[in-house]
C-alpha cells in the first residue's frame, strides 16, 4: 500500500505545470499540472495542483487550492453568435469570418493574504480584496470585500472575518510587505489577531 502511495505521488509531481507569459515570484509556487497563463503571482503565494489560471494579478501570501479555475475568455452574448470565429484574435480554430473588436479577457485582481477553497470557479474581471475567504466549491461572479468570507453557487457574503476595527488595523499594517526577517519577528503574535494588532 505504501509503495502505490509513493507511486501515485511521484506521478502526480511528474505532471509539470504549464506557465505562459507570467511573472511568478521565486518563493511562490505552482503545483503540478497547473495551466497559468498572463498572471503574475506575489510573494510565498501558491496555486495547487490542476489549476487554470489566465489574466489574473495574485498578491502575497495567497492560497489557491487544487482544481479551481480564475479568469479566461468571455464570449459576446450580445452578438448574433457567441462563437470566437466572428471576432479578432486568433482562436482555438484557427479560422475568423469576420474580424470585429471584441476583447475576451479582463485582468482578474487577487488581493494579499486570501484564501481560495478547492474547486472554485471565479469569473474573469473579479476583484477580490486582502484577507478575503473564498468557499471551496464556490463560483464566484462578484468583487469580495476585505476579509469576507464567500461561499456557494453562485457565490455569497456569508460574513467577515473580523470587526471592521480589526479589519482597518490589519489593512494599515500591509503586514504582506513585510520583509522576511519582519515577518520572523512579527509572527509571534500570528496566532492572536488582538495581539498583533494592539499596538498598530
Amino acid at each position: 500500500m505504501r509503495l502505490n502511495y509513493l507511486f501515485s505521488k511521484i506521478t502526480k509531481k511528474i505532471q509539470i505545470p504549464a506557465v505562459k507569459n507570467s511573472k511568478i515570484d521565486k518563493t511562490a509556487r505552482v503545483c503540478s499540472a497547473s495551466h497559468i497563463v498572463n498572471t503574475e503571482i506575489g510573494r510565498y503565494s501558491y496555486v495547487g495542483n490542476f489549476c487554470t489560471v489566465v489574466n489574473t494579478k495574485i498578491g502575497n501570501f495567497c492560497s489557491i487550492a487544487d482544481n479551481s479555475i480564475i479568469g479566461g475568455a468571455s464570449h459576446p452574448i450580445e452578438w448574433v453568435s457567441t462563437s470566437p470565429v466572428f471576432h479578432e484574435g486568433i482562436n482555438i480554430m484557427r479560422k475568423n469570418f469576420s474580424s470585429h473588436e471584441y476583447k475576451t479577457d479582463k485582468e482578474t485582481i487577487i488581493g494579499n493574504d486570501v484564501w481560495i477553497g478547492n474547486n472554485s470557479l471565479i469569473k474573469s474581471g473579479v476583484f477580490i480584496a486582502d484577507g478575503a475567504v473564498i468557499g471551496m466549491g464556490s463560483v464566484l461572479t462578484k468583487d469580495v470585500g476585505a476579509y469576507e468570507i464567500w461561499a456557494g453557487n453562485p457565490a455569497k457574503f456569508i460574513r467577515k472575518r473580523f470587526s471592521n476595527e480589526v479589519i482597518e488595523k490589519l489593512n494599515n499594517t500591509e503586514w504582506w510587505n513585510y520583509s522576511d526577517s519582519q515577518l520572523k519577528e512579527e509572527s509571534i503574535n500570528f496566532n492572536d489577531v488582538n495581539k498583533f494588532t494592539i499596538k498598530k
